[in-house]
């Protein structure tokens, strides 16, 4: 799809522009674990809801003044960072505590393997740009996911793209813990 995007409705009257192959596909694999070795940066209504499932002090540190879930070293071999550091969410049994045991998510764990960006020139005015969607350069390498279901990603991209990027000024993802 090089050179051409193509402008999606993902929530009614919030669009996206896909930068990314439309017969992408992608499902979550068990034992794929390598979006939770990345530090999830929380925005503010992720913060507020995550305090109504988990002690903040014990699972978040502040970093540059953003709200990131606090990583831990894991006893894994597999997706973990190369410190052997995987998030405080993290189980044994490779599943998310916070998706297994309360049905949520932050909105950068829906966003994976996807990568989020607004396109207008300045990474703070989000009222005047576009959000652009492409697939995380690494995603390719490393997630399991990719291309093993008939779950097309822009046809479900509503499950990636929570309402509140739309209501964010920055919903940038690269930024990283």
């Amino acid at each position: 799809m090089a050179g051409q995007h193509r402008v999606v409705e993902v929530h009614p009257g919030k669009e996206a522009v896909v930068d990314f192959d439309p017969g992408l596909t992608f499902e979550c694999v068990d034992d794929c674990t390598w979006c939770c070795h990345h530090g999830v940066l929380l925005y503010e209504p992720d913060l507020l809801e995550l305090a109504g499932c988990a002690s903040l002090s014990d699972s978040t540190t502040a970093f540059r003044g953003e709200d990131f879930v606090r990583q831990e070293s894991k006893d894994r071999d597999d997706h973990v960072d190369e410190d052997g550091q995987a998030c405080y969410f993290l189980r044994d049994d490779g599943l998310c505590a916070l998706h297994a045991e309360h049905d949520w998510k932050p909105a950068r764990c829906s966003v994976f393997p996807l990568h989020v960006t607004v396109e207008d020139g300045s990474a703070t005015a989000r009222a005047d740009g576009d959000i652009h969607v492409s697939v995380r350069e690494q995603a390719h390498e490393h997630c399991d996911g990719l291309g093993v279901s008939e779950r097309r990603v822009v046809d479900n991209l509503a499950a990636f793209l929570p309402a509140v990027l739309w209501d964010l000024d920055d919903p940038e993802t690269r930024r990283q813990l």
